[in-house]
C-alpha cells in the first residue's frame, strides 16, 4: 500500500519481540521510502517513548499531524497520541481535520469526543457523542460519558436522565450511581439505597465500581441524616480505593524534600522577561476541593479573562525539557534534573501550547490544583504569569478530599493518615515558595471568598492588575462549561454550605484531626 512492505513487516515483527532497536531501524527505513506513512510515524513515536526519548516521540507525532490522510480513524489515532505527549496545539489542529466532519463511524466519533474532553473542549465533545448516538452507537460507557458532558455543559436534568439510562443498560456501573447521587438529594421516598445494596451483590469485588457504589451509598445515607451508616460506607469505599492505588506517603515526602532542596532562591531567580505582551496565564492552585473552581468561575466572569480549565501543559513542558516521558506531575528522575532545565524555554513552549485558548482575552486561567507543587518553577518560567493560591481550613479540605472519588488521580485522599501527610507536605511546599519568591503568589482564603466574595474578588483582580467589574461574583452569569467535581454545585452560586461539614463525623475523624 505504501511501497515499503518489507521494512514495515520487519517493524511489526520486531515490535512483537519487543526489540525496540530493530523496530526503530525498520520504521526509519519505511519513512525514508515514504515520509507520509503516518502509521509508521505513530509507531516510531511509541518506540521513542519506550526508549525514554520524549522529544523524539513528540517530533514524530507533530510530523504525522502534518501529513494526515483523508481518514478520520487515522486522525483520531494521531490526536490521541499527541495528547498523551502534551502537544496540545497540534492536537487542536488535528481535531479540525476535514475528514472528521464527514465521518460516519460511530466508534471513531466517540473516541474523538474523548480527545476533545481531554483537551477541555466540552461543547465539541458533547456534539461528537451526539453524532455517535445518532448513528446507533449506544452502550453504558457512552451514556455515562455523555451524562458527564451534559453536566459539564450545565444541562443537569438531561444529565440525570442519561445516568438513569446508563444504569438501566449497565447495572454494575458504580460511577454512574455515584454521579447520580451527587446530582440530586436523596429523600426517604426517592433514593438509591435498595438499588445499591442489590448491585453490591453483583459488582466485581475490589473494583472501582465496587468502591463507587460505597461512595454513592455514603452520599445517599448522608442526605437522609444517617451519619454513622454513611461514614461506614465512606470508609469502606476509601479502603477499597486505597488498596487499588497503592499510594506511598513516604515516597511523596521524600520527593517534596528533594524538590525543596533543588528549588533554591538562586535557581528561581528571575531570568527572561516573558518575551512579549501576548495573553498570559493565571494559575489557580491549591489542594483539590479548596475552592479553586469558585475562584475560576469568578475570574471567568471578567471581560478580559477566559477560563481554559485544568491544563496539564506546564508539567508536559517540564518533561519535554527533561526529555522524560511520564504521567505524574513529578517523579524522582524529573526532580533530579530540575537544576539543569532551561526554564525560559519551558515557559516559551508552555505559551506556544496554550495561548490559542485565550482568543482575544488578555488572560486565560489554568486551574490545575496540584500545580502548587511546581508553583516556583511556574513563576520562574513565566515571569508575567499570575499565581493565585486557594487555601482552606485543614479539616474542611481534607474531609472534602476524603469524601470524593478521584479515581487514581489523588491516591493520598483514600486514607486519613495519608491525607494528613499530604497536607503537611503541601504546607511545606507553599511555605517554601513564599520564602524564596516573596510577593509572587497571592493567598486566597476560601472562607473569606464565600463569605465576602466581592471584597476578595477586588483584591484578586488588583493582583492581576485588572479593574474590578460589576457582577463578577454572580456565578449564574457564567455559562461556560465547567469540568470539575463541583461542576453542578458552582452553578448554584456562591454559598457557605461547604464550611465545617466535618464536625458531624467528629468522632470518626478524630485520628485525622490529631494527625493534622
Amino acid at each position: 500500500m505504501h511501497g515499503a512492505a518489507g521494512p514495515w513487516e520487519r517493524a511489526q515483527a520486531a515490535l512483537g519481540r519487543r526489540d525496540l532497536r530493530q523496530a526503530r531501524a525498520a520504521l526509519e527505513t519505511v519513512l525514508q521510502q515514504d515520509p507520509a506513512h503516518v502509521p509508521a510515524r505513530v509507531l516510531l513515536a511509541g518506540v521513542h517513548l519506550g526508549e525514554q526519548r520524549l522529544r523524539d516521540a513528540s517530533a514524530q507525532l507533530v510530523l504525522a499531524a502534518r501529513t494526515l490522510p483523508d481518514d478520520a480513524a487515522t486522525a483520531c489515532r494521531v490526536a490521541q497520541a499527541l495528547m498523551r505527549v502534551g502537544e496540545s496545539a497540534a492536537t487542536r489542529d488535528v481535531l479540525q481535520h476535514r475528514s472528521i466532519a464527514q465521518c460516519r463511524d460511530a466508534v471513531v466519533l466517540a473516541s474523538l469526543a474523548h480527545v476533545h474532553q481531554s483537551l477541555g473542549q466540552h461543547e465539541q465533545a458533547l456534539a461528537l457523542m451526539d453524532r455517535a448516538r445518532a448513528l446507533g452507537f449506544d452502550h453504558p460507557d457512552l451514556r455515562y460519558f455523555r451524562s458527564i458532558q451534559l453536566q459539564f455543559n450545565g444541562r443537569l436534568e438531561e444529565a440525570r436522565e442519561e445516568l438513569e439510562a446508563c444504569l438501566r443498560l449497565g447495572p454494575t456501573y458504580g460511577r454512574a450511581s455515584l454521579t447520580l447521587a451527587r446530582l440530586r438529594k436523596a429523600s426517604p421516598e426517592a433514593n438509591q439505597l435498595a438499588y445499591i445494596a442489590d448491585q453490591l451483590q453483583r459488582v466485581a469485588p475490589g473494583s472501582e465500581d465496587h468502591a463507587a457504589f460505597e461512595f454513592a451509598r455514603y452520599k445517599e445515607l448522608e442526605d437522609l441524616g444517617r451519619y454513622d451508616e454513611a461514614f461506614a460506607a465512606l470508609s469502606r469505599g476509601n479502603a477499597l480505593m486505597y488498596r487499588r492505588v497503592q499510594h506511598d506517603p513516604a515516597r511523596d515526602t521524600r520527593q517534596v524534600e528533594a524538590l525543596i532542596a533543588r528549588c533554591t532562591r538562586e535557581l528561581l531567580a528571575p531570568g527572561g522577561d516573558g518575551n512579549d505582551d501576548g495573553p498570559q496565564p493565571i494559575f489557580v492552585i491549591g489542594l483539590p476541593r479548596s475552592g479553586t473552581t469558585v475562584l475560576d468561575r469568578i475570574l471567568g466572569n471578567h471581560s478580559q479573562i477566559v477560563s481554559a480549565g485544568e491544563l496539564g501543559d506546564f508539567a508536559h513542558q517540564l518533561r519535554w525539557s527533561a526529555d522524560l516521558p511520564g504521567r505524574s506531575l513529578l517523579d524522582d528522575a524529573l526532580i533530579e534534573r530540575l537544576p539543569d532545565l532551561d526554564l525560559d524555554d519551558v515557559g516559551r513552549r508552555y505559551l506556544a501550547q496554550t495561548r490559542w485558548r485565550a482568543g482575544r482575552h488578555r488572560y486565560f486561567v489554568d486551574k490545575l490544583p496540584p500545580n502548587f507543587l511546581v508553583a516556583g518553577l511556574i513563576a520562574r518560567a513565566l515571569p508575567r504569569a499570575v499565581l493565585l493560591h486557594l487555601h482552606r481550613e485543614p479539616m474542611d479540605v481534607c474531609f472534602s478530599n476524603y469524601r470524593a472519588l478521584f479515581g487514581d488521580a489523588y491516591g493520598y485522599s483514600y486514607d486519613l493518615q495519608a491525607l494528613a501527610a499530604h497536607h503537611r507536605n503541601y504546607r511545606r511546599v507553599m511555605a517554601h515558595w513564599h520564602a524564596v519568591l516573596p510577593g509572587r503568589i497571592l493567598d486566597v482564603d476560601y472562607r473569606e471568598l464565600v463569605s465576602q466574595p466581592d471584597a476578595v474578588a477586588a483584591r484578586v483582580f488588583a493582583f492581576c492588575t485588572l479593574p474590578m467589574e460589576p457582577g463578577v461574583t454572580d456565578l449564574s452569569r457564567n455559562a461556560a462549561p465547567v469540568a470539575t467535581l463541583s461542576s453542578a454545585q458552582v452553578r448554584e452560586g456562591i454559598h457557605a454550605r461547604g464550611l465545617s461539614e466535618w464536625p458531624r463525623y467528629q468522632a470518626q475523624l478524630e485520628p485525622l484531626r490529631r494527625a493534622l
